[in-house]
């Protein structure tokens, strides 16, 4: 037992040790659904960018421009949670 290493010894394992460097990684190819933006239909109110959990909607000059389909998973929470009778975002099969 004396032959441990402390924690300042052990490499690090299982954290992340920065944030944002998942961006060099393509993590949405594996989806079934994905989310189509209708741009005339969005009133801009940012919902579905906050409720995003993969920060896959693309917003510029605080209004929503797209949808970074190489991060969307395709989990539809950015649908579910649009507020418009008329959805600006809805999910169809992928292809």
């Amino acid at each position: 037992m004396t032959n441990l290493k402390g924690y300042k010894e052990i490499p690090i394992g299982g954290i992340i040790p920065k944030a944002g460097n998942s961006e060099e990684y393509r993590t949405g190819d594996w989806r079934s659904f994905k989310p189509i933006w209708n741009e005339e239909g969005c009133v801009h109110c940012l919902i579905c960018w906050v409720f995003c959990p993969d920060t896959a909607i693309i917003v510029e000059d605080g209004k929503v421009k797209g949808i970074n389909y190489d991060h969307c998973k395709g989990c539809g929470i950015c649908a579910r949670e649009c507020p418009r009778k008329e959805k600006a975002l809805y999910m169809v099969k992928e292809e």
